[in-house]
């Protein structure tokens, strides 16, 4: 017997190749595999009673978009609630309209921009520069992060500087992933393929095969 009620799946997709760029012209009515989901989830159970950081820089607000949403469904279950969000310029900025929405229920939402239009009002800088004016007690902080790995990297500098741990921030990393399930290694990082064992990963796991060891 089939339900009657209807699932939507949502994604957002910027056209920047020749795969997305057919997404994006696409027209209603067409036919669409999907294939998924793949690999490693923010773990939003294992963090319930912290505060919960979410650093987010252009193109990596979509990833984070469902955490969010999740967050705000079970408030009660969290601390504090941030978004540190930051793009090249303001018409880069994306879910403007859901940023107001989220701050009344809850989300505390800090927005930068790289460089700003003359009607711009907000901060200018980059994300990392929110964490100040955001007020992070580190103690009971966990942090979520995706956007470019430079991004990324300094976000988690800055919290660790903040009291934050590496073992308490996770990440999500962009690999060249072709066949995403594991068998084809151009998604490798370290001992692990990103397709197969992340996109999510903690910090303090995948720090040594980046080369870091100040954060």
């Amino acid at each position: 017997m089939h339900s009657s009620r209807r699932t939507f799946l949502q994604s957002t997709v910027r056209a920047v190749g020749l795969a997305t760029q057919a997404l994006c012209a696409a027209e209603p009515g067409q036919a669409l595999a999907v294939r998924g989901p793949f690999g490693s989830a923010w773990p939003l159970e294992q963090v319930e009673g912290a505060d919960v950081v979410i650093a987010a820089g252009g193109i990596g607000l979509p990833p984070l978009r469902g955490a969010i949403l999740r967050l705000l469904a079970r408030r009660e279950r969290y601390g504090r609630l941030v978004l540190l969000y930051g793009a090249r310029t303001p018409e880069q900025l994306l879910f403007t309209d859901e940023l107001n929405e989220w701050g009344d229920r809850g989300l505390e939402v800090f927005v930068t921009v790289d460089a700003a239009s003359p009607a711009w009002i907000g901060p200018v800088g980059v994300v990392t520069r929110l964490i100040r004016r955001a007020e992070l007690d580190g103690e009971n902080i966990v942090g979520m992060s995706v956007g470019p790995e430079i991004m990324m990297r300094f976000v988690v500098a800055g919290l660790v500087h903040n009291g934050l741990r590496p073992d308490r921030m996770w990440v999500s990393m962009e690999r060249n992933m072709q066949c995403g399930i594991g068998h084809c290694g151009h998604c490798q990082l370290g001992p692990s393929l990103v397709c197969r064992d992340g996109p999510v990963y903690k910090w303090s796991e995948i720090a040594p095969w980046l080369a870091i060891r100040d954060v």
